[in-house]
């Protein structure tokens, strides 16, 4: 890790140097670095026999943190990581513009990388990234919204990015094809694990230890999973205030939100999303037991429990 974070910090070189503040000002913000860790764990149960796998981590890095830069001005969030986003610290269109360069010096480094087979899954992977943010834009402010529709976001959203991350590390290791496909469902069910305790944490988590603000899905209209399950189960005065925050536009209340906070607590609905990640996590565990045992694969495993014993 010390690696891809000193790679990265030279592949944010730039003419202009607004592009070079704002990249070291994610960079210092840290990070949980599951992807590029992903990376290189699974790069090393397969017995990488070059560096090429320093190279990757920081591609998938670089194509989290474009995601990142552009998702804060759809969302108008104004923390990540604890800091004030690049477009409240800068402004909007320097956020998506640097967005912009951050993507291409991430398939800049693919070409070097120059397995084509890896270029064709993280172009793929890229462009349902984006379908996943532009599904979850047409969900915004929906109570109509079921957990197959939330499913197909986070899994465009947020765990393709996992499973191509492992699955590449295996190409580029010349795994075999039971191996790279065990990765592969490793990388896409601790995605969705990540994703699940994320959207409970928005209604449970500490807003410092988090680094954003509690109840941002739903003050920016996002039906995430514990809102779904509410609106299942909820009686109906419960149900109609709800709706009401998720398709109203002004912001919401601290008092609003505690209450709609404890109606989620009460049906169930936290601990319904924690039980689903939990069962992600399970099937991920599951993946790595098709691995040959190593202190990589049982690495692996820790990273499923900590998916889902987080509390950031």
């Amino acid at each position: 890790m010390i690696s891809v974070d000193q790679f990265i910090i030279d592949q944010l070189h730039s003419r202009v140097p607004l592009v070079e503040n704002i990249g070291h000002y994610i960079v210092d913000a840290g990070g949980k670095r599951l992807r590029p860790i992903l990376v290189l764990l699974a790069a090393r149960c397969c017995n990488i026999s070059d560096s090429r796998h320093i190279n990757l981590a920081a591609v998938i890095e670089f194509i989290h943190t474009a995601t990142l830069l552009h998702d804060d001005v759809v969302d108008m969030s104004a923390l990540r990581r604890g800091r004030p986003t690049v477009s409240v610290e800068w402004n909007n269109p320097s956020s998506v513009l640097v967005g912009d360069f951050i993507y291409s010096r991430a398939f800049q480094l693919l070409v070097e990388i120059g397995e084509m087979k890896i270029m064709h899954i993280l172009a793929d992977t890229t462009n349902r990234i984006a379908e996943g943010e532009v599904l979850q834009l047409i969900n915004k402010n929906n109570p109509e919204i079921n957990e197959s529709s939330y499913r197909e976001v986070i899994h465009n959203k947020t765990a393709i990015l996992f499973q191509a991350a492992a699955h590449c590390a295996a190409l580029l290791s010349n795994a075999p094809d039971t191996t790279a496909d065990s990765l592969k469902r490793f990388g896409k069910h601790i995605g969705s694990a990540f994703q699940l305790v994320d959207d409970a944490l928005d209604y449970d988590g500490d807003t410092e230890i988090l680094g954003k603000n509690l109840g941002d899905d739903l003050a920016e209209g996002k039906p995430t999973l514990p809102l779904i399950h509410a609106l299942q189960h909820a009686d109906n005065t419960e149900r109609d205030l709800i709706r009401q925050c998720l398709i109203g536009t002004e912001s919401i209340p601290p008092e609003t939100l505690m209450k709609i906070t404890s109606i989620i607590r009460a049906c169930g609905s936290l601990q319904y999303t924690r039980d689903a990640a939990e069962e992600e996590a399970r099937l991920a565990r599951q993946c790595v037991e098709e691995l040959p045992v190593s202190p990589f694969t049982d690495t692996l495993k820790l990273l499923a429990e900590f998916s889902v014993a987080r509390n950031t």
